[in-house]
């Protein structure tokens, strides 16, 4: 017979564990400096964001894609960002032809132009279909970014830029990621509204 959850260890630990992880990623503010400088270039150049991952990563890439298509905090402009993870004709039939580890490598080749910037999202920085996305978009001439955990992976010697959450846990690394993109998006779009004044653009609130 198993014990019964125990709140501190579960609840206490992970707020813990969660807030040390957080505070840890002051370090990378240069990283995310230049990943937001070139989001906005890009952005305000007329060229487009794309995003992929896997599992959860697939999820952090459509809610931050949705946030610049839609919006974040502010009334402004759609912007032009797309997550590679929804099609299900284009992963099936890519999967099925081609094999996993090309469903995001092909839609690179086919949406991604120069200029562009594609976000590889992978909690190990190791998936294989997101790091051969990564070379792809860097041959075309994108900027390449990568969110990924503690050692970086595979994924830490193909971007230009990558963010790494300081942990070996999943839970936690997902975490920093959606507050990575949280802090991206928030950026792009302060930069975009002071870009075009002659746009209404007002704090909102849900």
């Amino acid at each position: 017979m198993t014990n019964s959850p125990n709140p501190d260890s579960i609840f206490q630990h992970a707020l813990n564990e969660h807030i040390a992880v957080i505070q840890a990623m002051s370090s990378q503010r240069p990283v995310f400096e230049r990943i937001a400088c070139e989001m906005t270039r890009a952005i305000l150049q007329g060229k487009k964001i794309l995003w992929c991952g896997n599992g959860g990563s697939a999820a952090d890439s459509q809610h931050l894609a949705a946030e610049l298509m839609g919006r974040f905090r502010r009334e402004r402009r759609g912007l032009p960002s797309i997550a590679l993870t929804t099609d299900t004709s284009a992963l099936t039939a890519i999967g099925n032809d081609y094999g996993y580890e090309k469903v995001f490598q092909r839609q690179v080749e086919a949406l991604c132009n120069v200029g562009d910037i594609l976000v590889g999202i992978s909690t190990s920085g190791n998936s294989k279909n997101v790091c051969l996305a990564l070379e792809a978009a860097r041959k075309i001439g994108a900027f390449t970014v990568a969110l990924t955990g503690e050692g970086g992976g595979a994924m830490l010697k193909i971007a230009e830029a990558t963010l790494r959450v300081p942990s070996k846990d999943t839970a936690r690394i997902q975490e920093g990621h959606i507050l990575c993109g949280h802090m991206l998006c928030d950026w792009v779009e302060l930069s975009v509204c002071a870009a075009q004044p002659a746009e209404a653009h007002h704090t909102v609130r849900s």
